[in-house]
């Protein structure tokens, strides 16, 4: 399956105007425009935050200070984030690959 990463940042760019323009007060000032670059460093801050936190929780459970159940969870988020950058990274790879191969 081809991706197109220019549909794939239009779409992204589409969905956030729409949903910064869905507010209560209609008198509210805009919120700033965020593009595809925002939304994809915002992502890598908050997979690198949770694999921060499932460090302190892990240092924390090897202290005798954390509750188990509260490291699971924090390594599991981590996990999670770090699964869903990496599958990000290999479609956008991947459409990379996919426009290097077109004819000109």
């Amino acid at each position: 399956m081809a991706i197109n990463p220019i549909d794939a940042a239009q779409a992204f760019n589409k969905a956030a105007q729409l949903g910064s323009s869905a507010g209560l007060d209609a008198r509210s000032t805009p919120a700033p425009k965020s593009s595809f670059v925002d939304l994809v460093k915002e992502v890598a801050e908050n997979s690198v935050e949770a694999g921060k936190t499932a460090e302190l929780a892990t240092a924390s459970a090897v202290a005798g200070e954390a509750d188990l159940t509260d490291v699971v969870t924090a390594v599991s988020n981590a996990e999670i984030a770090l699964q869903t950058v990496v599958t990000v990274r290999d479609r956008v790879v991947a459409a990379y690959q996919e426009i290097l191969r077109m004819p000109i």
